[in-house]
């Protein structure tokens, strides 16, 4: 019978009931030897130093090609230019109804996005307390978060709401124990994670000041500009590119520089010549106009803007179409974009224009994927250490670079 009751007593599963103000904190200090970080953090700033910003872009050189292919200068990049500042990762109507989530992965970072029971926006580092296993995948609809490999659940507030099997454990602080939450706010259409500690609070206010820190001095600018809330997903596309993030976005930020010479069939529907290109605090914004009387007419009339929000998001406004492509880093030689695509809802039936439109799009998006893998291999070249900048397109691309430099080197 002893027996029997020891079995039964294992067996049980602990319900939890977590107080209500539960604040869930996770001091994590990473292993280092002092020596061999010493060494690789004057490693990384002597790499940073061989770009120098203040050298105005007429007489400026580029950073070595060490930035794009040296893999102990790319963790450095991680911790300092994507774990720091906040970071869009995904698009609001992902996580519109209570019990909706999302999940992605930033680096080493793996981490879950939800609205909870009462509406409210959180975010949480994807793993278990319990063995670190991942607890969501993928996006979907859930009541809490199950994880599957002892069972352990979790509310969508975070909460840890049982414990499988514990029975006998000791110096179980419950309020210890549940999900490490991140930052995150929602500007727009756009999701925003912030991995830094500190603690948003919870009012309507603090979009501007999350707008402000995000976009800086352009927040209102993108906003007239037609990025906003008002059109709906229509569909998203993934891309794996063997090439470091920063040369996918040095491509795009080159001012139309390659458009005529590598997209021929979409530079016969841009007027290349009315190609203009605004420096701002985080943001930089190019603007095109379109050629007129086109049979098949996907820009609009009025110009289209294209703008880049440091360090990896791209946002694409034209006529009734918005895409918005992420970069993310998945080494020092590959990243991962991730293209989303919203539309007016004036084209959302128009079978043919949409098609059509996304047919389009996917051109571009293989011819820069070959281009940006061919520069990667150039990068490895022992031929190639830097290059130069040519001032009358190529702002952006400088301005970029600065703020890189800026970052690396806090």
């Amino acid at each position: 019978m002893e027996i029997l009751q020891n079995l039964s007593s294992f067996n049980q599963s602990i319900k939890i009931t977590p107080l209500k103000n539960h604040i869930f904190t996770c001091s994590v200090k990473p292993k280092r030897h002092y020596h061999s970080f010493q060494i690789s953090c004057n490693y990384n700033q002597k790499l940073v130093l061989e770009f120098d910003p203040k050298i105005p872009i007429e007489e400026a050189i580029t950073p070595p090609s060490s930035w794009y292919t040296d893999s102990c200068f790319y963790t450095h990049e991680l911790n300092q230019v994507f774990f720091k500042g906040w970071q869009s990762v995904g698009y609001a109507e992902q996580i519109k109804d209570p019990g909706q989530y999302c999940t992605g992965r930033l680096g080493n970072v793996e981490y879950v996005v939800c609205r909870d029971d009462a509406g409210n926006v959180r975010a949480f580092h994807n793993v278990c307390r319990h063995r670190a296993s991942p607890l969501a995948s993928a996006s979907g609809k859930k009541s809490c978060f199950v994880c599957p490999y002892h069972g352990w659940t979790y509310g969508l507030d975070g909460a840890l709401q049982k414990a499988t099997r514990i029975t006998g454990i000791k110096n179980f602080r419950v309020n210890e124990m549940g999900l490490v939450p991140v930052r995150v706010a929602v500007w727009g259409p756009f999701i925003l994670l912030n991995f830094e500690n500190g603690v948003l609070p919870e009012n309507e206010a603090d979009i501007d000041l999350v707008g402000n820190e995000w976009l800086g001095n352009s927040s209102q600018i993108l906003t007239d500009g037609g990025v906003d809330s008002s059109l709906s997903f229509l569909c998203r596309r993934e891309y794996t590119v063997e090439c470091n993030w920063k040369v996918y976005c040095d491509n795009y930020l080159d001012g139309g520089y390659h458009v005529p010479y590598v997209h021929k069939s979409y530079a016969s529907v841009l007027k290349l010549d009315s190609y203009s290109t605004t420096i701002l605090e985080k943001v930089s914004i190019q603007r095109c106009d379109a050629e007129n009387d086109l049979d098949f007419d996907r820009i609009g009339s009025k110009p289209a803007l294209y703008a880049f929000v440091y360090p990896n998001f791209i946002i694409s406004r034209y006529g009734p179409w918005m895409d918005t492509n992420l970069v993310l880093p998945q080494g020092p030689r590959k990243c991962l974009v991730i293209f989303d695509y919203f539309l007016d809802s004036s084209h959302k039936s128009d079978e043919s224009f949409i098609a059509q439109s996304l047919e389009d799009s996917e051109t571009v998006q293989i011819e820069d994927m070959k281009l940006c893998e061919a520069v990667q291999r150039g990068l490895e070249s022992p031929a190639y250490c830097s290059g130069r900048y040519v001032p009358q397109v190529e702002k952006a691309v400088h301005h970029f670079h600065s703020l890189l430099y800026e970052s690396l080197s806090n």
